[in-house]
């Protein structure tokens, strides 16, 4: 499993012109086997997302309630401390226009919350991924899109729900991201987020690779188009 990992992550970093591995996020009932524990708690779940390009590190269901919204969206239910917190979250993002009142009953989230979560670059875990998050351009948001030949639903706010938009169906998934996962994950404004359900990987992996080949040669006839034209 993992070198099969590993090269459908060197397949899509190079189909894809992808800056950053692919960030594998596994749901687990324990603790992977010979991968450490994350040292306290991100500010954000998203921070996790961007921090998993670098190594491999697993988060336990308490660690992601230090950001309201992201525990929200795993599924935490919203008791206690932590639904207080998450109510006043959602009231300063109301009185200041940036949520709609209800708007946050419509935000994905996950029916119930993993135990435990493992982040880490693409086949550097003993453990199958649940879904795969790239940070991606434009460009290779424009060839998943193709490559999926069928609707892909878009997210903005917040970023991390597009994992439970993955968990609920979606084989293939887009985040156009939030300021706030903008701020901790230091994206750049011309990235984005693509997601992709882990049972999905293989098949996907094939359709981009396809898809990729198809674009060079259309690529290539519309430059021969455009040149044509200027030299007429």
């Amino acid at each position: 499993m993992t070198e099969e990992m590993r090269a459908l992550a060197a397949q899509l970093t190079e189909d894809l012109e992808l800056a950053h591995p692919p960030v594998q996020i596994s749901y687990l009932d324990a603790p992977p086997r010979g991968v450490a524990e994350r040292a306290g708690a991100a500010p954000s779940v998203c921070t996790y997302f961007a921090e998993g390009r670098q190594g491999p590190f697993y988060a336990g269901q308490a660690a992601h309630e230090e950001c309201e919204v992201g525990a929200f969206v795993l599924g935490i239910p919203p008791e206690g401390k932590l639904g207080e917190r998450v109510m006043g979250m959602v009231g300063l993002m109301q009185k200041e226009g940036y949520l709609e009142p209800g708007e946050e009953a419509r935000i994905p989230r996950n029916s119930t919350a993993p135990k435990y979560v493992a982040y880490g670059p693409l086949g550097t875990m003993p453990v199958p991924p649940t879904n795969v998050l790239l940070f991606a351009s434009p460009k290779s948001a424009m060839l998943v899109m193709e490559a999926a030949h069928g609707p892909v639903p878009m997210n903005g706010r917040p970023m991390c729900a597009i994992v439970p938009t993955l968990n609920q169906g979606a084989p293939v998934a887009v985040s156009i991201g939030c300021i706030g996962s903008r701020i901790y994950t230091e994206m750049g404004d011309s990235s984005m987020i693509v997601g992709i359900r882990g049972d999905h990987l293989v098949d996907f992996a094939r359709s981009v690779r396809k898809i990729r080949d198809a674009n060079q040669v259309i690529g290539a006839e519309n430059r021969r188009r455009k040149n044509a034209a200027r030299a007429a």
